[in-house]
């Protein structure tokens, strides 16, 4: 289950904003080597059939099959900062992340 903070859901929509035709916030996440992970964040017009799509407080999040379990534990945030940035439960992230279904 992806887990989304507040302020990373402002910014994601903030940038929706900008591009209307872009309703859905695609999350990818692919192999750089043993070790290491790559994030991605894009916006795209559609879903696609293979993909596992979500809502979450307004927003349509996409993720391939293959991204979809890797997610789980890993909490999206954001800030000014530092921009986005994605965060696994065992890192000891200490904030308390909103979590799908149901985002108040």
């Amino acid at each position: 289950m992806i887990a989304i903070t507040v302020s990373a859901i402002a910014a994601l929509k903030a940038i929706q904003v900008e591009h209307p035709e872009d309703a859905v916030v695609r999350i990818t996440v692919r192999d750089v080597d043993e070790s290491r992970l790559s994030f991605s964040i894009t916006l795209e017009e559609a879903s696609q059939p293979h993909d596992d799509v979500q809502q979450i407080d307004g927003l349509t999040i996409a993720m391939d099959r293959q991204s979809a379990p890797r997610m789980d534990g890993v909490t999206v945030d954001y800030t000014t900062a530092g921009g986005f940035s994605f965060l696994h439960a065992d890192e000891g992230w200490s904030h308390r992340p909103l979590t799908i279904p149901t985002l108040n």
